[in-house]
């Protein structure tokens, strides 16, 4: 799901970095006013978590591989405002000094990983618990979150890719980009993730979802905002 230089053009990577930019602004402005002394040990964790369940890339038929990210749980632990911080500091990190990902996508892999993903697993874990505090319906709903969470950002990502034939050609036709169009980017990102990467970030996050209510509910952002 990282994506690599030379495959967004100017057109895509600097609008969508502007927009990084402004939510990383937004987060840090939230955070200097919300996170207790108390939480920030889980914010460093959350990121290490991150990175650590990236490095474990699952084989995928095509010959490529994928991953789980983790963002759902931390934006379910911490808050998604939180969540874009930690996960945006791991893209960074795995951007600059593993190349992990391009430099110039830094802002957009960041869009796709650290803010749609939390965002839309937060919203759907609340929109399916609303105030019910059985563990069968949280552990439900946070099984949910994190698949769509994935799913949503995998479709981001391949909207990106497969734009790029489209807003940036040669006079010939030929793609100066990513050359896939969408009839292709977007089946490819979709199924992979639909039967495979989504049901893993699912499991993982229903799991810590369930290890964290057992021994501190009161910790889960989710939950306290319920």
């Amino acid at each position: 799901m990282h994506i690599p230089d030379g495959y967004l053009g100017p057109q895509t990577y600097i609008p969508i970095f502007a927009v990084t930019a402004a939510f990383w602004t937004a987060a840090m402005r939230k955070l200097k006013k919300t996170l207790s002394v108390k939480e920030i040990p889980y914010l460093a964790m959350a990121s290490v978590f991150s990175f650590l369940l990236m490095m474990f890339n699952i084989p995928i038929p095509g010959g490529t591989t994928g991953h789980a990210v983790g963002a759902a749980f931390v934006a379910l632990l911490l808050g998604p405002w939180t969540a874009v911080i930690a996960i945006s500091v791991v893209l960074i990190v795995q951007a600059l000094v593993f190349g992990d990902g391009g430099v110039t996508a830094i802002g957009a892999n960041c869009f796709n990983m650290a803010i749609v993903m939390p965002f839309v697993s937060y919203l759907v874990f609340k929109l399916i618990v609303g105030h019910s505090q059985k563990v069968s319906r949280l552990s439900a709903a946070a099984f949910i979150s994190g698949y769509t969470g994935l799913l949503a950002s995998a479709l981001a990502t391949a909207l990106e890719l497969g734009i790029q034939p489209i807003i940036a050609a040669a006079p010939d036709g030929t793609p100066l980009y990513c050359p896939y169009p969408l009839s292709i980017t977007v089946p490819a990102m979709a199924v992979e993730h639909l039967f495979l990467l989504s049901i893993v970030e699912g499991m993982v996050t229903m799991l810590l979802l369930r290890y964290f209510h057992k021994h501190d509910p009161k910790l889960i952002y989710a939950i306290k905002e319920a």
